[in-house]
């Protein structure tokens, strides 16, 4: 059931590294995000929030064309890119990997803000009366403490990059060896006439991968917070 073809082991591959660093490059900004959005008191806060959650509302397809306007050759920041430092994004995996982080973006932030929001602030407080720094007491005592979530949005959203399909082929096309991910793989081999059993194969790594993830994000967060309390 699971001999794969050397085409269906490079598209499993490939997303593992487009998964993984659609995460790691967006970790950074979520764990930022996720404190403005739960600790911010500003006007605009609103529309932040609606813009961070937005690609869970929009149609795949449709925030994989306006990354194609703003990254593509000759989108604005596309062209500047390959004008000034020759990196080309549109139709590469890079831009697979941006198109998955984009999507899972909200559900890291979110996981990582639920956390931010079930901090007892007096304890941060009281850190900060012994005369830590607010670098210190963020490394000390609130990273700690939201450490379950950020597993949990770290697992959830590398779930997510997994399974991304609309916005990667309207971004980057299915490119076989280069931007075919496992979904987009799946794609193409529903289209090919008895192509079943590879299809199947290929929807049950799908499925076990996302299981996996779900039960090891919940143990995690369980076991985290278990420690913590």
């Amino acid at each position: 059931m699971f001999d794969l073809s050397p085409e269906e082991t490079t598209a499993i591959l490939l997303s593992f590294k487009v998964s993984f660093w659609a995460v790691a490059a967006s970790l950074p900004v979520a764990v930022i995000t996720a404190y403005v959005l739960s600790r911010g008191r500003f006007r605009g806060i609103a529309v932040l929030d609606a813009l961070v959650y937005l690609p869970l509302t929009l149609p795949p397809v449709v925030t994989g064309f306006i990354l194609l306007v703003l990254f593509g050759r000759r989108g604005p920041i596309g062209a500047f890119l390959a004008e000034h430092f020759g990196i080309v994004i549109a139709f590469r995996w890079t831009g697979a990997a941006l198109a998955a982080a984009v999507m899972g973006f909200p559900l890291l932030v979110r996981a990582i803000r639920l956390s931010f929001d079930a901090v007892d602030t007096r304890l941060e407080a009281a850190a900060a009366t012994l005369g830590a720094s607010p670098a210190w007491v963020f490394l000390t005592v609130t990273l700690p403490m939201i450490l379950p979530g950020i597993l949990a949005g770290l697992i959830l959203a590398f779930a997510r990059a997994m399974g991304e399909f609309g916005a990667t082929i309207t971004f980057v096309s299915n490119i076989p060896g280069e931007t075919q991910t496992l979904p987009t793989a799946i794609y193409t081999l529903v289209q090919v006439p008895g192509a079943d059993a590879a299809a199947f194969r290929l929807v049950g790594i799908s499925v076990a991968i996302s299981m996996a993830a779900l039960i090891v994000s919940e143990w995690l967060a369980r076991r985290i917070g278990k420690r913590i309390e």
